[in-house]
């Protein structure tokens, strides 16, 4: 696998790659709060892993009636094809051009990342590098951190890091953070289709629960599990990075920001948790930076380079990650 290493400067900051008018910021103009007590992080853990226990609850409860081997299939397989459409493509293909593809990749992975319901390419980029940029800034459109203190502040700051931002924000005025995507009519067309691709992405797990099983039932609970429920799963464990990996974790690496490693979410967010190695080291197409840190997206590219369907892999060399410990 051919690899290149990762340059310093406002590459690393922005993660966008050397788009114009990118610029670091001053260090203190940042949002560096203190670290969070005992029972914040708790609090953190026990959100994260509830909902999970909840929903494995259910289908143990339901197993036989309400969901099977079928349904569990297609909900495990969905949130896997379309949570890679989101890491590997949306995010480091697209967002960071972490590494290289031809036009047939280039489709696949936009029209998965699509599939997961997040927006189009365009709009969720958009969003990503001025993230990047303003990482637990005031400009930044996620950050949970700077909401008040207290446990009330960590609650508004949780809500807003999580989801509460895309109620309050859009995607306007944004367009300056993408015009490499914008000038690639491929993937202006990918963006453009995103309505159909959502319409995919609920009918493909319908029609293969109601040919698998034969009945029309099979077609509603793979509409259920496959579709409705596997998307509230992504979305959640996508929006768990931007407010539990900003919140707590481990920092190893000088990322100028509250970025975190979080194991848990390292792990169900397929290797996105690992958010601090990600900061410090934003062009990588490697998260995972220890041998012992699962990224099962990484993994993927990697297995993609050996048969040549991906090349100029991005990731830091030991000097690089060296120089950035904190």
């Amino acid at each position: 696998m051919t690899q290149a290493t990762i340059r310093s400067g406002a590459g690393d900051r922005s993660g966008a790659g050397d788009m114009p008018g990118e610029h670091l910021e001053r260090a203190e103009d940042m949002i560096n709060p203190a670290p969070l007590p005992l029972g914040h992080r708790v609090a953190n853990i026990l959100v994260i892993t509830l909902p999970f226990v909840a929903l494995a609850g259910a289908i143990s409860h339901a197993w036989g009636w309400g969901i099977g081997w079928t349904e569990l299939g297609l909900l495990i397989g969905m949130y896997l094809v379309t949570g890679f459409g989101v890491t590997i493509g949306y995010h480091r293909l697209f967002t960071h051009r972490a590494f290289k593809t031809g036009k047939v990749m280039t489709t696949v992975f936009g029209v998965l990342g699509s599939m997961s319901v997040e927006g189009s390419i365009l709009h969720w980029c958009a969003f990503h590098r001025c993230h990047h940029q303003h990482s637990d800034q005031v400009e930044d459109p996620h950050s949970p951190n700077g909401h008040g203190s207290g446990l009330w502040g960590l609650l508004k700051g949780f809500w807003h890091g999580h989801m509460g931002w895309m109620i309050a924000r859009s995607a306007r005025g944004l367009d300056h953070y993408v015009p490499d995507l914008r000038a690639d009519p491929l993937v202006r067309w990918l963006s453009r289709l995103f309505p159909v691709w959502v319409l995919v992405s609920l009918g493909l797990p319908t029609v293969l629960g109601g040919l698998i099983t034969m009945s029309w039932v099979g077609a509603l609970l793979g509409f259920v599990w496959g579709g409705l429920i596997r998307v509230a799963l992504v979305h959640h464990i996508t929006w768990s990075v931007n407010s539990i990996c900003h919140l707590w974790g481990t920092r190893p690496y000088d990322s100028h920001d509250e970025s975190r490693n979080n194991p848990i979410v390292g792990v169900l967010a397929l290797g996105e948790g690992w958010h601090n190695n990600h900061h410090a080291f934003p062009a990588s197409a490697r998260h995972g930076l220890r041998w012992w840190q699962l990224d099962l997206s990484y993994i993927t590219i990697w297995c993609l380079s050996k048969v040549g369907l991906v090349w100029d892999v991005r990731v830091p060399s030991a000097e690089r990650m060296a120089a950035k410990r904190a």
